[in-house]
């Protein structure tokens, strides 16, 4: 593949899990090539923990997941891509792996070791905790019940692997190595029986005794010298291979060995029994204790609130370097062209990270390393970095941009009718009492965030302000209390997932306004009396002050400022995303990863102007309308999106759904359940998602179900009545009988009444989602298709939208496609059946046919907005791309229910009347769904002309045969 050919013309996300393996993505290249993808979009496929669906929990990156594949059968997938020119893009994970269970050699090591592990560095764990009895240990949250409770009903056992010479206690999975220093404490208690046994007569019991010795000298796990940590690196494993050996030779003591380790497990109900195992527990590098603990105390950085994922180092060269071995080697043979990088808000240094991770690129690319960060990237890289509302992607970051959330929020925006804003504030608030801001919403729900799932990492950062503040006279009345409050505020007042202060690099301006903004906000909202303690937190973060003179304190400074960035992100991800989107509810479709509820509507100057900036700064990002984490589909949220234009219409069902519904519910702590608010949420959700096509009864069972999984996860999330921490079982019960009384009986009044009118919706939702694909298709910068969406895809959020895809239907419609002669009567024929999703199909196989044929037309060409007149000039969105004299012109209506009747399309001179189109350039031009071939000579073209056999237009110059326009 060439060197412009690296850069993606589109891409096509692949979920790769043990039901589609390797060998089904070489067997899907052919139509992939067919369709007109030019890089495979991978999800994560190192080796994850087994059964993994997403393949985000590796737990070894120094090889492939070996329930996708082998070495043979990547190889077969990577060398069919190449022979169809194609490329790959990988999903990268540098951020956390997945621990517990018995998978991850690493943390094993860690558990068995502590802070003398090799690999204590590579686990962002604190080792000096301010809980004293957590000093030089490492928190292990997995317990199912408190710890105590666990221990004395026999969940916890001591085992022996004689072929390893190792012991380790398990909780049904998960295993935990012993230090081998305790070893004696274990191979001693059974001493006392053998006191009849001569040591002189037995050498095998002699060999023991002195492995015990053995085992009692090695070097402490807190003696950090380099020799004692080379010696008990080396030794440790010399005496268990001994242990290993003696038993094998010497049945007696390998009787013996499991004998001790009988007294160590106790006998359910004895609680005396246990003690032996907890004092050798005491022992341990870890503490093991129950998962909720870990709000509070876990002393290790986890992915967001999740115990299982913890945080890796990526700061640490030797972190670098173990964790991106194999994918710089698939990039060096070429089996790689390109990587995305997953959440890299929590990374210690994001910046400094796509540096280094350039420079081993260019390395692995065989091409000498800029002495520099250059501005141009040498390898395809992109970062899944969620831009708030007025924010921009850093100009000095050597990657291509961000995967797309910010664009296909941009697009979601576009289709919604500004003009009801006000009118569904109204509607929504009336009907479920709703009486808060969004901002002052988002404000508590990150608060709760911090106080129920993200508390013990306050504290760390609570405890690393103090230790500055303590240092200057000025500041040592601060209270850790004190603090400790004022960052929660803080924290929770921040407008955007993070700052990128550093420390290398100069104070960007951007970085200086958010946190005087959040410092500014965090004021008004406190209580407190003496406001100074957040001016003091505000000059720590910006690095200004003055009060630190000596070089440790300004160390410290930037140690806290990078561990206070690492901590807002997970803060407003969990507060936003994963809260405060499934509570306020008023249209939901704007409640999307990378989105804004606050901001209703997006104009077409606005969409034009944001999409010439990204052409100039970032003219090869991703532009993503669905992906693996999107809180819904595309064709969803273009469908939710038409109730913006149907105020009163939806007004007037919601409020007759309500009255037929009531009975339905039942009283949980003497109120209705679900709550107003959940009931509205799920009025849209069932709009947005309900199929083109029931099938009987089965048909509406599977979608049933579907709902109400969807329904019982959304109520957890929002964490109002009920939460994945403390679940509220009666609620959760209301809501399955209420979705299960809904959706029960297609004949129901309920249904009688939502049917049409969901039909009415979807009917003008599906014109939304092809305006929708073709802007994304010839916007500046690069598609993504997530995996099945070429047709219609109603799906929710994860797990719904990781059901396996039909290929096998794709790849007859496209060939079926193909086959016919594109022309006017094929357009109206896909328009006439548009439920049958052909025609979504249609448009992305002829927009990604022509980026392969102009690649220079959509990665570089001159992006120029067109401007409409007339009485429905605000109903089209159009803009010219041009590159060296090759022209490129899209036509796309919106607001569809202003423009057409249930009976009429959108096309034609009945619609369009007198609204004109201005036309960059004269000459003969090629309609690209009709093949109709007209010639323009003024320099306004009516809509009707345009937009008269199909419901969007693209045109492209020069696609003539020769003549004046082909005459």
């Amino acid at each position: 593949m060439t060197e412009k050919q690296r850069i993606p013309l589109s891409t096509y996300r692949l979920q790769f899990n043990r039901e589609f393996t390797f060998a089904d993505g070489a067997n899907l290249v052919s139509y992939l090539d067919h369709l007109g993808i030019s890089h495979a979009y991978a999800s994560p496929y190192l080796k994850a923990r087994a059964g993994s669906s997403h393949g985000y929990d590796i737990v070894d990156h120094s090889e492939l997941n070996p329930e996708i594949g082998d070495i043979e059968s990547f190889r077969h997938f990577v060398t069919t891509l190449h022979d169809h020119d194609m490329g790959q893009i990988l999903d990268l994970v540098p951020n956390h792996m997945a621990v517990f269970g018995n998978d991850n050699a690493w943390w094993l090591d860690v558990l068995e070791n502590g802070p003398t592990s090799a690999y204590a560095i590579f686990f962002d764990i604190d080792w000096r905790p301010i809980k004293e009895v957590l000093r030089g240990k490492v928190l292990v949250p997995v317990l199912g019940d408190h710890y105590g409770q666990a221990l004395e009903d026999g969940q916890l056992t001591l085992e022996f692997e004689p072929t390893q010479g190792e012991f380790s206690v398990w909780y049904w999975e998960h295993r935990f190595p012993i230090d081998p220093v305790t070893y004696p404490i274990i191979l001693e208690s059974g001493m006392a029986d053998l006191s009849d046994t001569r040591s002189d007569q037995n050498p095998a019991l002699q060999d023991l005794q002195a492995l015990i010795t053995s085992f009692g000298h090695l070097p402490a796990r807190w003696d950090q010298s380099e020799d004692r940590l080379t010696e008990r690196r080396r030794d440790k494993e010399i005496h268990k291979r001994h242990l290993a050996e003696l038993c094998d030779r010497a049945p007696e003591i390998a009787e013996y060995v499991q004998a001790c380790v009988a007294r160590f497990n106790g006998t359910a109900g004895e609680g005396s029994s246990f003690d032996a195992l907890h004092r050798l527990l005491e022992q341990q590098a870890y503490r093991l204790a129950y998962w909720q603990v870990a709000s509070d105390d876990i002393n290790y950085r986890r992915f967001f609130d999740i115990n299982e994922l913890a945080g890796l180092r990526q700061e640490e060269p030797e972190v670098f370097d173990e964790t991106h071995r194999l994918v710089l080697q698939l990039m060096h043979d070429g089996s790689l062209d390109g990587v995305r990088i997953d959440h890299p808000d929590g990374l210690y240094d994001p910046a400094d990270y796509y540096r280094q991770l350039q420079k081993a690129g260019s390395r692995a690319l065989s091409k000498p390393a800029a002495p520099e960060p250059t501005r141009e990237p040498l390898f395809y890289l992109v970062v899944e970095k969620i831009l708030g509302s007025h924010e921009h992607l850093p100009g000095d970051w050597p990657v291509h941009g961000t995967t797309g959330y910010d664009f296909a929020n941009l697009l979601s925006g576009l289709l919604v009718f500004p003009d009801s804003e006000s009118e569904l504030t109204r509607l929504y608030n009336r009907f479920t009492g709703n009486r808060h801001e969004f901002d002052d919403l988002l404000f508590e729900k990150k608060k709760l965030v911090i106080k129920t799932q993200l508390s013990s990492e306050l504290a760390v950062l609570a405890n690393m302000l103090d230790q500055i503040a303590q240092h200057n006279r000025y500041t040592r009345d601060f209270t850790l209390n004190g603090l400790r409050n004022a960052l929660m505020v803080i924290v929770a007042s921040f407008p955007v997932y993070r700052t990128y202060v550093s420390g290398s690099t100069p104070l960007q301006e951007e970085d200086r306004r958010y946190i005087e903004w959040a410092v500014a906000w965090a004021k008004r909202r406190s209580p407190a009396t003496d406001i100074s303690i957040f001016d003091f937190a505000k000059d720590v973060l910006l690095g200004e002050e003055t009060t630190l003179q000596n070089e440790e304190l300004q160390r410290q400074a930037l140690a806290f400022t990078m561990k206070f960035q690492q901590y807002t992100s997970p803060v407003m991800a969990k507060g936003m995303e994963d809260t405060a989107f499934y509570v306020y509810n008023r249209l939901i479709s704007l409640n999307e990863v990378g989105g804004d509820p606050r901001r209703f509507a997006l104009s077409v100057s606005a969409f034009h102007h944001t999409n010439a900036e990204r052409l100039q700064r970032w003219p090869a990002t991703m532009l993503s309308t669905s992906t693996h984490d999107t809180k819904r589909s595309e064709d969803v949220r273009a469908r939710i999106n038409v109730i913006s234009e149907l105020p009163n219409e939806w007004q007037r069902h919601v409020a007759r759904w309500s009255r037929l519904n009531r009975a339905k519910k039942m009283t949980v702590d003497g109120e209705p359940a679900p709550s107003r608010n959940d009931e509205y949420f799920l009025y849209q959700t069932l709009v947005g998602a309900w199929p083109l096509k029931l099938q009987g009864d089965h048909g509406l069972e599977a979608f049933r179900k579907r709902i109400r999984d969807y329904m019982l996860k959304a109520v957890k999330e929002a964490k109002v009545h009920t939460s994945w921490i403390n679940p509220n079982e009666d609620y959760e019960n209301a809501v399955a009988f209420f979705v299960e009384n809904l959706l029960s009986d297609t004949h129901s009044r309920f249904l009688g009444d939502f049917q049409p009118f969901v039909r009415r919706v979807s009917r003008f939702g599906l014109f939304n989602s092809l305006s929708q694909v073709t802007l994304k298709l010839t916007s500046p910068g690069v598609p993504d298709i997530y995996q099945g969406n070429e047709l219609w895809e109603f799906t929710l959020v994860d797990p719904d939208n990781r059901h396996p895809v039909d290929y096998g239907l794709r790849k007859r419609l496209l060939d079926d496609l193909a086959g016919r002669r594109t022309n006017p009567g094929l357009a109206r024929d896909l328009m006439d059946h548009i439920d049958d999703g052909r025609i979504k199909l249609f448009i992305t196989w002829r927009l990604l046919k022509l980026r392969r044929r102009y690649p220079r037309l959509f990665l570089e060409g001159r992006y120029t907005p067109l401007e409409a007149e007339g009485d429905l000039s605000e109903h089209l969105c159009a803009f010219a791309r041009e590159y060296r004299g090759q022209w490129l012109i899209v036509v796309v209506p919106r607001w569809f229910t202003r423009l057409m009747t249930d009976a009429n399309d959108p096309t034609g001179e009945p619609v369009w009347a007198d609204t004109e189109v201005e036309w960059p350039q004269k000459g003969c031009f090629r309609n690209w769904f009709t093949n109709e071939i007209f010639e323009s000579e003024t320099d306004r073209i009516a809509a009707a002309d345009l937009i008269h056999d199909f419901p969007v237009a693209v045109f492209v110059s020069n696609e003539t045969p020769s003549g004046p326009c082909g005459k």
